[in-house]
């Protein structure tokens, strides 16, 4: 975990982006993923009968249907303790180990930042 306290404008932006997408959706959890070009993907919860995934995962599935080639950074607003493996997992296979992950709660407030590793 890392200080959140000094979060860069483009951070607070995605941190934005996610809790408009989790309040907007009624959905347990909002996302969003900055590409290498600062394109921006947002996503929510997605639980269907027949798939289910997070909003971290969907994101990191809509920025590469829509090209992108890797990441930046990655945001998860949610109520739960600490991003899940699998979710740093999808953030690693298309950002690499480094790019932060940050974690906040459902007020938009960071409670950490850790990397996808």
């Amino acid at each position: 975990m890392s200080d959140t306290t000094a979060l860069a404008p483009e951070d607070q932006k995605i941190i934005t982006l996610a809790r408009a997408t989790r309040a907007r959706n009624g959905v347990p959890e909002g996302a969003a993923v900055r590409d290498e070009t600062g394109r921006t993907y947002v996503a929510g919860t997605v639980a269907l009968e027949s798939l289910h995934l997070s909003a971290l995962r969907t994101a990191v599935a809509m920025a590469v249907a829509s090209g992108a080639t890797s990441l930046e950074a990655a945001a998860v607003v949610s109520d739960v303790a600490a991003v899940s493996d699998e979710d740093r997992a999808a953030v690693r296979d298309l950002g690499g180990p480094l790019t932060p992950v940050i974690l906040a709660g459902p007020n938009g407030t960071p409670r950490a930042t850790v990397t996808a590793g």
